[in-house]
């Protein structure tokens, strides 16, 4: 057919067009001569996959490329160096003072592994670890991609990529890919190098107890096979024949579990982690549901937001799923939706959730797009995503090297993250304090790796061999002065004589900085932005005390010369303006939050703090400003909606109270129980009894059980208690409230008997 051609015919099934509307007969004359024998069509399907693919490659890497923040790695790093100095993987926990000998099960392969890496190029080599996990993920869920996956896989990549920091879990989303590539091409047409998958899964194991992720995969996939037998004879025959090559690949996929230390034992930990499931749940974000609100998928109308990647993947997933069912493919669609119900009950597997999308609901969609009848739309949708997938990757990228809207606990680089209490670490070193430490759950990962092995921690970021009572108490022991009978009492039990606490703006102290500080019993040695260091007082430190005391109403914040790099800078001026507005020095405290502001003008916290500091020293108006300014900038930022209720419920204000912190309570992640009390309290001072009675019942069936289990004047449990009695008080019915309130006073009995 002549390249000029006018006959008016539409793209044939092939796709070649007449006469090239859309495209140049010089186009199609080049690229056939480069790739003879493929259509024009199919090949700049390739040929835009191929691109895509290379970009999200890239996107990955750069996502994944950051200061190391994620206090599990350290206690990995520490159970790497000690099976390397022992020779033998321990099943009892050996880092800790408070759950020494407690049964603890875990794959040490990855500790080894990582602490390999460290010993070979540091902390540097451990960021570089996670970016090329991040970008080798992409690259094995694209293997046999599409236009279409590679457009969704770019959109899921900060899913993706923040799983892949550098700590075991990064192997399970690396290895999860892998055995997702290998399971769907066998599913899709047969052929797949399944010998592979037993060998992985010999590594798995030894990696990570995220392997049970790869046999529920399998299972998976053999009821995906079992779906097909349902349908035609042509697709039952293929499919048992699928299975007959496959089963015994599977079976060693399932027995290569048991090449592991503890062989069947290892199904102990993962039972384990499975009863804990409810306690991680309520106390640890990651473990904790997605929450789905108008508030909170507000947050996906920004596509260049990263916040928002969960709603866009979860909607492309019911498409898809939708897109299977229509092409009568039943299995594919029930994997995206099981998938889409894991992901949003626990944001720890989004990541897995997100390759499932890539390589099921990518390949659904492109076989529903490529059964279109007619070409040209196959070839604009096609053109279109993929164009917008260029674009998205250019944007994200830029975001991630500028650090644009990131003021968390990462940048983008290599190193340690400025959180980690790296300077009170090595003054504890440095002045071998007496007796041992107490640090809260995110520092005793880093202070097993860095003071360890001569050093054991209170509590850290397994849980598990501490069991659910450390989180609550340790929370009462941060709440509570250190001149207090419970600190007395830990301190006596065991031999604690330093303290070490966050003061920063994330899990810090906050108010109780002030009251620690004025302990008549323990005596600041050490404080800066980050951290703060208290020793007990007694004969053996007293040399210490008079060499290092801090007195914190006047201690220097930040401490040393500000850093030269914007985000450095802006870190330490905006932790040390939190830190100083604990203390009560409000006018530093104003001081080093315009600092902070003028290097990120972008970050809602420096604004924020300021309204709480105006909000402090009367200065309402000038509080309610800024916290609406604050929320202009981060509209999913809780504590600027909680900050501006508390505005409204002292002005008296308290139906806009009770609309705030409603609101605050919407954008958080996982439903906080002293928030919710906190809206019970607004519903009754605002003489809505029956609104409060709901939020208490809500209250309670998210709480954790052992915070309502707790007893005291501060428990969950007594506060309840009292505000139910109020509220029924209110209703008229006195004989409910009365027996609330006999409740709440024998709830005081045991706290009273301690």
């Amino acid at each position: 057919m002549p390249l000029n051609s006018n006959a008016g015919s539409n793209f044939t099934e092939a796709g070649i067009s007449a006469h090239g509307a859309h495209e140049s007969g010089i186009a199609r004359f080049m690229f056939h001569r480069i790739l003879p024998g493929t259509s024009f069509e199919t090949g700049s399907r390739r040929a835009w996959f191929l691109l895509l693919a290379a970009l999200a490659a890239v996107y990955a890497l750069l996502a994944g490329l950051h200061t190391i923040a994620d206090a599990d790695l350290f206690w990995q790093l520490a159970t790497g160096r000690w099976v390397a100095q022992h020779h033998y993987v321990f099943s009892t926990d050996v880092f800790s003072y408070t759950a020494q000998g407690q049964p603890w099960i875990y794959p040490a392969g990855s500790g080894l592994i990582l602490y390999l890496v460290y010993r070979i190029g540091g902390y540097a080599l451990l960021s570089w670890v996670g970016a090329v996990a991040s970008a080798g993920t992409v690259m094995l869920l694209l293997r046999r991609g599409s236009v279409v996956s590679a457009v969704i896989a770019i959109l899921s990549l900060p899913l993706i990529a923040a799983r892949c920091e550098p700590r075991a879990e990064m192997f399970t989303v690396v290895l999860f890919a892998a055995f997702l590539s290998i399971l769907w091409q066998q599913h899709e047409g047969g052929g797949a190098r399944l010998w592979i998958l037993p060998l992985l899964m010999a590594a798995w194991v030894n990696l990570h107890l995220g392997f049970i992720a790869g046999l529920a995969l399998i299972v998976s996939f053999v009821g995906m096979e079992l779906l097909e037998m349902l349908l035609t004879d042509e697709r039952r025959i293929a499919a048992v024949n699928r299975l007959r090559r496959a089963w015994p690949w599977y079976v060693a996929s399932a027995l290569a579990t048991l090449a592991n230390p503890w062989g069947w034992g290892i199904y102990s930990a993962i039972v384990r982690q499975d009863r804990a499931m409810a306690l991680h749940s309520s106390w640890i974000a990651e473990w904790a549901s997605v929450r789905l609100n108008w508030a909170s998928i507000a947050i996906a109308l920004s596509l260049r937001s990263p916040r928002g990647t969960l709603y866009w993947i979860g909607a492309i997933a019911v498409m898809a799923a939708i897109a299977a069912i229509v092409k009568r493919r039943p299995g594919p669609a029930l994997l995206l939706l099981a998938s889409l119900y894991l992901g949003l009950q626990h944001i720890r597997v989004d990541s897995l959730f997100a390759a499932v999308v890539v390589v099921a609901g990518g390949g659904s969609l492109q076989a529903f797009a490529s059964s279109m009848a007619n070409a040209r739309w196959r070839s604009a949708l096609a053109t279109g995503a993929a164009t917008a997938g260029v674009l998205l990757v250019g944007l994200r990228c830029a975001d991630v090297v500028a650090n644009r809207g990131n003021h968390g606990t990462t940048q983008f680089g290599t190193g340690l993250s400025w959180w980690l209490p790296q300077r009170a670490a090595e003054f504890i070193d440095r002045n071998h304090l007496l007796g041992e430490i107490f640090n809260t759950y995110d520092d005793g990962g880093y202070l097993v790796w860095r003071l360890g092995p001569a050093r054991r921690d209170y509590v850290d970021g397994r849980a598990i061999p501490f069991g659910g009572e450390i989180f609550r108490h340790e929370s009462e022991l941060m709440g509570s002065p250190l001149d207090s009978e419970l600190w007395r009492q830990e301190a006596a039990r065991f031999h604690i004589n330093t303290v070490l606490l966050p003061v920063l703006r994330y899990e810090g102290l906050g108010p109780t900085l002030k009251s620690f500080c004025a302990s008549d019993g323990w005596q600041p040695i050490y404080l800066d932005e980050v951290s703060a260091v208290f020793v007990r007082r007694m004969p053996e430190t007293e040399e210490l005390i008079a060499r290092s005391g801090v007195d914190c109403s006047t201690a220097p914040l930040p401490v040393g010369p500000i850093a030269t790099a914007r985000e450095d800078a802006y870190n330490q001026w905006a932790n040390a303006a939190y830190s100083l507005f604990a203390l009560g020095r409000y006018a530093d405290a104003l001081i080093a939050a315009d600092h902070a502001n003028r290097l990120a003008p972008d970050s809602f916290f420096p604004v924020g703090l300021e309204g709480s500091i105006f909000l402090a020293i009367g200065k309402r108006m000038d509080a309610e400003r800024e916290f609406r300014q604050a929320l202009a900038l981060a509209p999913d930022a809780p504590a600027s909606w909680f900050a501006l209720a508390s505005l409204y419920q002292e002005e008296g204000r308290l139906q806009e109270a009770i609309a705030v912190q409603r609101r605050g309570i919407d954008v958080l992640s996982t439903a906080q129980p002293e928030q919710l009390l906190r809206l019970a309290q607004f519903y009754l001072e605002a003489r809505q009894p029956r609104a409060a009675l709901q939020a208490f019942d809500k209250l309670e069936r998210g709480a954790p059980p052992d915070l309502l289990a707790a007893s005291g004047e501060r428990s969950l449990r007594y506060q309840v208690a009292v505000g139910r009695a109020a509220a029924w008080r209110t209703l008229g019915d006195n004989r409910r409230a009365a027996s609330l309130e006999d409740e709440s006073v024998r709830d005081l009995v045991p706290a009273s008997g301690q």
